[in-house]
Order: C-alpha cells, then structure tokens, then sequence
C-alpha cells in the first residue's frame, strides 16, 4: 500500500507541472519587447562562430547613429550579428541603428531576438538546401519590407513571434542569381499591421505552412510569386492570400 503523504506529493507535483505548462504556453508569444539592461555599438559586425552560441544578456545591440540607410540593399559586413554554420543567437535587442540585422551564413537558431525598428531587413537566411533555421520568440516592428528575407534552401520555422507594423514577415528571394525549393513554418505568432505573413515562389516547388495566427489588420497570409534568377527583375505575384498547394493556411 502507497504512503498516503507520498501519493499526495505526486498529485501536487504533477498539478504544479500543468500550471507551469499553462503559464508557458500562455506566455509563449507576446509582443511586450524587452526594455535593455544597456546598449553596445558595434564598431564591425560581431560574428558567432560555427557552432557556438552567444547570449546578448538583454543589451541593445546596434551599428551606431546614421547606421540605417533605409532600404539599401546591405552585405554581411552592414549586419550587427554575424552568424556562422549551427550557431545560435538568443536575447537580444537590436536598435534601430543599424543597416542589416542578423545574417546567417548556414543553418542558424535565434531565440528572443528583437528588433526595436528593422532598417532593409531584420534576418537574412543563407543556408544551404536541407538545412533548418529555427526563429523562436522575439519580435520585430517598422519592416518597411521585410523581416526574414530567405535567400539560401531549406526550411525556416518562425514561432512564438511578434510582428508589427511591418510588410512581409517571411520572403523566399524573388530574384535570387541562385534559386532552391524553399519552406518556411509559421505557427504561433502575433501579426497587427502587416501586409503579407509569407511570399512564396510557386514555379520553385516552395510552401508556407501557416497556423496559430493571432491577426490584427493583416492583408494576407500568403502570396506566391513566378520567382526569377534575373537579379534586375522582378517577380510577378500569381496568387493572393488563397489556400493552395503552395499556401496551406
């Protein structure tokens, strides 16, 4: 026969274990950005090297005054962060000063990163086909275009996120000299004022799998596009905000 004290450990056990859970998940994705502890301007772009993982701590991290030059197109050197093959980024604030966000040079993880104010684009993905990015918490406000912009293959997962005030919170490169089949996962986000959660190229076999949205004043979930390898053209958009075999919404 069980102890009576024993079993009773158990049940208040496994009841604190579903609170916690319930709390967690209530708190998954919320669109209260941190406030810094302090900020740090970078000089260069600070680098994460294959494998290893840097954790801000809570610091706004930025470029400096007059980093942003609106929607110039940026290289790796204009980011603040810099991440190598499997690194990780985690609780971060990136300011408005600054001109290109996070790059990631393979597959990368970034948790809690916020962007205070997005310049050209918050996180640029360069990742090779059959790897995976996972873009988990965290937040970004005033994308005048785009919040990720996926230039590499693979598959990027966006989860738990906020976007706010923002045009497209995920773009497969429309015009990229190289093209992949691309996928990208978006579940369990906050989107107010945003014109496109995800844009897609059809004719490239990509697909948005979009669920657990929370939106405000969104135009649509998911547009596809003739992608093109002619840098100096632009794609034509096919669809808009329809569920097909590329849009699953």
């Amino acid at each position: 026969m069980k102890c009576p004290s024993l079993i009773s450990f158990f049940l208040a056990s496994a009841m604190a274990y579903h609170i916690q859970a319930a709390v967690l998940e209530e708190r998954a994705a919320t669109c209260t950005f941190p406030t810094p502890g302090s900020t740090k301007s970078l000089s260069a772009v600070q680098t994460v090297a294959a494998g290893k993982s840097f954790d801000c701590g809570n610091v706004r991290y930025d470029r400096g005054s007059g980093a942003c030059s609106g929607q110039t197109e940026g290289g790796d050197s204009d980011a603040v962060f810099l991440l190598e093959e499997g690194a990780s980024l985690s609780n971060c604030i990136i300011g408005a000063n600054q001109a290109e966000g996070v790059h990631c040079k393979g597959a990368c993880t970034l948790t809690n990163i916020w962007f205070e104010d997005v310049c050209e684009d918050a996180i640029t993905l360069k990742q090779g086909s059959g790897k995976s990015t996972v873009i988990k918490g965290g937040g970004a406000k005033g994308a005048s275009d785009k919040v990720v912009q996926h230039n590499g293959g693979g598959t990027v997962t966006i989860q738990d996120f906020c976007v706010q005030n923002s045009g497209k919170l995920y773009r497969s490169c429309g015009n990229c000299s190289t093209q992949y089949k691309r996928t990208v996962v978006i579940k369990d986000i906050i989107a107010s004022s945003v014109k496109l959660l995800a844009g897609i190229n059809s004719n490239y076999g990509d697909t948005a799998t979009i669920s657990g949205v929370t939106a405000s004043s969104v135009t649509s979930y998911c547009d596809t596009y003739q992608g093109t390898t002619d840098n100096d053209e632009e794609p034509v958009k096919l669809t808009s905000n329809q569920k097909n075999d590329y849009c699953k919404f």
